[in-house]
């Protein structure tokens, strides 16, 4: 399989690509002036506390507060309650970690369990535990990355307060790749202690890389064939982050100099707007319906024209691998996370329900983000969770519609033209005037001087007065107004 990763890197943002067979995978966008912040350690300060929630709301410089579960909360030495009143304190200054982007109308989610990522290792500054990816499933591999870990750390003083995970990145790599990796955490958490006991909250003290870098040190994987940038000065940067950390990947780095634009070379651009749409086409000829909503995201399978050659289950199962494969790919290119509910086309055939399982859960395999399939409910409903940790791709580039405030319908223009009658008659109830202007949309005004002319003629002769219309430009297919003159 061929995956190659694209960098389109502007002064306004920076976009990552993951591609795979000329397919697009995965898109990450960050824009300059919102930056996302998981990953970053502040000093905040505690500015409520819920007892009934066991949580706690910190000022860490944001506009909206962050928020903390007790569970989160390192205990203080020689603490033995667990209660949030026990913990933290209103005023009280607390070193975190942003866990969690704030996502519409959600703050940050924090943690004081401080982790520093680099290219193989996550460095835990506050346990005494080597860990292992569950990715890296050989038991002896597991074990040699385990005893040079800890070799590493003895032969580097590094006492046994600290800890690290290896990431499935990890995977074959040797003791010299290891030691890099332990001394930049070793020296790196040095300076976020010094910056911990310095600042005044509430105050950033390490921010993580930029999304490029970012890329480099989680999303390459000896799978990737090359990794093309289309700014020189990124192209530079990491060029000297990978010398520094990675050497194996520098071959694979290329400057994209090309006039054409990088994302439109591999037709990005395409799969991104339609990374947005609603429905989302099959080859079959079925399609899928998304509908990401604050609960959950559902997701709604149809055969469409798609009408078989042998029996109807064996339709609906074909329908169903398809889908399978397009869901996959969809959870990573919209970044879609939390509750993930999928109405897949009923199966009679319990074998067919467990191959449609299957298929999905070997493909979510490669996603990044954790996934659990926790199985098909009694109505035949694929239960899964996708843990959210960013926005998602129509979060990011999107915003509510400001005619229909988000509800994806608006009001008919007969329902809006019904509206306004009920409008002058309140009115004329309240101020018997002579006449009426009604200012409305295009539409609006069309229908109340066509469909509707007669129960105008109708409602001028029961107020004793006279209505005329106005198109208004601006407003939209639901607003009116209605003035006495």
């Amino acid at each position: 399989m061929s995956e190659e990763i694209l960098l389109n890197i502007t002064p306004m943002e920076s976009r990552v690509a993951v591609v795979e067979n000329g397919v697009l995978q995965e898109v990450l966008v960050e824009r300059t002036q919102r930056r996302g912040i998981v990953g970053n350690i502040y000093k905040g300060k505690v500015v409520r506390v819920l007892p009934g929630m066991q949580a706690a709301f910190v000022d860490i410089g944001l506009d909206r507060a962050a928020f903390i579960h007790a569970s989160e909360i390192t205990p203080r030495e020689g603490q033995t309650s667990d209660n949030i009143s026990a913990l933290v304190a209103e005023g009280q200054s607390l070193v975190v970690q942003v866990t969690k982007d704030p996502i519409g109308s959600k703050g940050a989610r924090l943690t004081t369990h401080l982790s520093i990522p680099s290219r193989y290792l996550v460095y835990m500054p506050q346990t005494s535990h080597v860990g292992i990816s569950l990715k890296i499933e050989d038991e002896a591999e597991r074990e040699r990355l385990k005893n040079i870990v800890v070799g590493c750390m003895e032969q580097e003083g590094i006492g046994e307060e600290s800890g690290f995970i290896l990431r499935t990145a990890a995977e074959g790599a040797g003791e010299d790749e290891l030691l890099v990796d332990i001394r930049y955490l070793s020296r790196l958490w040095e300076q976020i202690s010094s910056g911990m006991h310095m600042a005044q909250a509430p105050a950033v003290i390490y921010e993580d890389l930029t999304l490029a870098l970012r890329t480099l040190r989680d999303l390459v994987t000896p799978q990737i064939e090359k990794i093309r940038i289309d700014s020189r000065e990124t192209f530079q940067r990491a060029t000297q982050f990978v010398a520094e950390l990675m050497p194996e990947v520098a071959d694979r780095l290329e400057h994209y100099p090309g006039e054409r634009p990088i994302f439109d070379l591999y037709g990005v651009e395409d799969e991104i707007q339609r990374g947005m749409e609603r429905k989302v086409m099959l080859k079959s000829g079925g399609y899928l319906i998304i509908d990401q909503t604050e609960a959950m995201t559902t997701i709604d399978v149809n055969t469409g024209g798609f009408v078989g050659h042998r029996t109807l289950e064996e339709t609906i199962f074909k329908t169903n691998l398809e889908a399978a494969t397009a869901i996959a790919r969809q959870l990573r290119l919209r970044n879609l996370g939390g509750i993930i509910i999928i109405d897949f086309i009923d199966m009679e055939d319990e074998e067919h329900q467990r191959q449609v399982q299957r298929t999905l859960e070997k493909l979510l395999e490669r996603d990044h983000a954790k996934t659990n399939i926790i199985g098909i409910t009694e109505l035949g409903l694929v239960q899964m969770t996708r843990k959210r940790t960013r926005e998602s791709l129509e979060q990011v580039l999107c915003e509510a519609c400001p005619s229909c405030q988000g509800r994806g319908m608006l009001k008919t223009p007969e329902t809006v033209c019904y509206e306004i009658f009920r409008e002058i008659m309140r009115e004329a109830r309240a101020y018997q005037a002579s006449a009426y202007r009604v200012l409305a949309s295009q539409r609006v005004v069309d229908r109340l001087l066509d469909e509707e002319s007669g129960n105008v003629a109708d409602l001028e002769a029961f107020i004793g007065g006279t209505i005329t219309f106005q198109v208004d430009a601006l407003y939209s297919q639901e607003q009116y107004d209605v003035i006495l003159l």
